[in-house]
């Protein structure tokens, strides 16, 4: 074993060395922890992992492991939230990963009157998810990512709205991730700019609503859905939503 061992350790430094084939010949030493030549000194592991390389073999027990890793990184997370921050009406929307198809827990609007002032607004936002997340103990959110303004105070309102409800759930400590508005509308309709109501009702029929939820409700529901799909793909290393 210790010869076939020493002959492809010297086949290895070969390959990996053009200085080591002038040396006609190799003085392998065995120490506790390591393989030596003339050229190079290597762990027994690293020499394992060479060996692999160049065989192309990988072990059954490695891509067990790999495919038992991603499966419970997908099976941790049963419950969505989904949020469509704005000041005057957030949407949520609440899902559970189940089979055939998800099932919506809960959904709805944060509504908040013009003639409130912003500070008062910001904090109904809070309570508010703050309620959500308590009652029904979800894992995972997907947000609406940023979107280009023109307008900068519009940009400051929509950006305070975001920030109250995305500190209450990093508070909750769960996983965020944002998802782009058009790659959500490309996810759920197959047209990036797919109008709101073309998004709500492809949310009725995915989630088998009985009525038809409003535009906010349904933006965070199809966030939902499409942070589902996410957790899917994430076994084949695809992923649409990039984590804040």
């Amino acid at each position: 074993m210790f010869e076939v061992h020493a002959a492809k350790l010297a086949l290895l430094v070969r390959i990996a060395s053009p200085v080591c084939e002038r040396i006609p010949s190799f003085i392998l030493l065995r120490t506790s922890n390591h393989w030596q030549s003339a050229c190079v000194g290597i762990t027994l592991q690293q020499f394992n992992e060479m060996n692999a390389r160049v065989t192309g073999l990988k072990t059954r027990s490695a891509m067990k492991s790999v495919d038992a890793l991603r499966a419970s990184q997908v099976s941790a997370h049963k419950i969505v939230l989904g949020v469509d921050p704005s000041l005057r009406g957030t949407g949520y929307g609440v899902i559970e990963l189940t089979k055939p198809h998800a099932r919506t827990l809960a959904h709805g609007t944060i509504s908040c009157p013009k003639h409130w002032p912003h500070s008062r607004c910001l904090a109904h936002i809070s309570q508010t998810l703050r309620d959500v997340l308590r009652k029904f103990q979800p894992t995972i959110c997907a947000v609406e990512g940023l979107f280009f303004a023109q307008n900068i105070k519009t940009a400051i309102i929509m950006g305070e709205a975001r920030g109250a409800a995305l500190a209450v759930i990093g508070e909750a400590g769960l996983d965020i991730y944002e998802i782009a508005p058009r790659k959500v509308k490309q996810a759920i309709v197959g047209y990036g700019a797919a109008q709101k109501l073309a998004v709500a009702k492809m949310v009725q029929r995915m989630l088998q609503l009985d009525e038809l939820p409003d535009a906010d409700a349904a933006d965070a529901l199809a966030l939902a859905l499409v942070q589902a799909q996410t957790l899917e793909r994430s076994r084949y290393n695809l992923s649409t939503a990039k984590q804040i």
